[in-house]
């Protein structure tokens, strides 16, 4: 017999494909969008203001000793007083922003007021804080403010920003 060629058959290679790759990659990509799209979530502070026409809901008089006056101007101005306007219990002052300026003022107002409250029988209120930003004043100021009331534990204030005549005549005399 003759040789006859012998057919020549084609090796199947293996074609597997290892994909533990792409599945770190495709876990990396998850976690990443998710954690993106957690942090570009809008923060955001509620605040709740009374119905205007609730009569039982209308701000109370508060004590000259359970009260301070913020108001916030252009420039990062504070001004504060404490009582009403007219007759503030202390003159108004100046103050900074920070540790050594606002913080430390509403640290010691607020302990003052905790002393007075706890002689008249109404220990743990603190003081009511009323902040008064105008027109002129920052968001960031604003902001600043909360926090520093925050850092104090004073957690009774009222944001307001109508001005009373006598009080625009602080800014402009300050």
């Amino acid at each position: 017999m003759k040789n006859l060629p012998q057919k020549v058959r084609s090796r199947k290679l293996n074609s597997r494909v290892d994909l533990t790759a792409m599945v770190s990659v495709s876990f990396l990509l998850i976690i990443f969008f998710m954690v993106v799209g957690e942090l570009s979530k809008p923060k955001a502070m509620n605040i709740d203001f009374p119905d205007k026409d609730c009569d039982d809901c209308l701000p109370t008089y508060v004590e000259e000793n359970l009260s301070l006056t913020i108001l916030l101007d252009k420039n990062n101005r504070i001004i504060s007083y404490s009582g009403i306007i007219p007759v503030p219990s202390n003159t108004s002052k100046n103050i900074e922003y920070g540790k050594n300026g606002i913080r430390k003022e509403l640290l010691k107002r607020n302990k003052i007021a905790l002393e007075y409250s706890a002689k008249q029988g109404k220990p743990g209120r603190g003081i009511v804080v009323m902040i008064k930003p105008s027109r002129n004043s920052n968001y960031g100021n604003l902001i600043e403010i909360l926090d520093e009331l925050k850092i104090a534990k004073i957690n009774t204030y009222n944001i307001d920003p109508e001005f009373t005549s006598e009080e625009s005549k602080l800014l402009a005399s300050n």
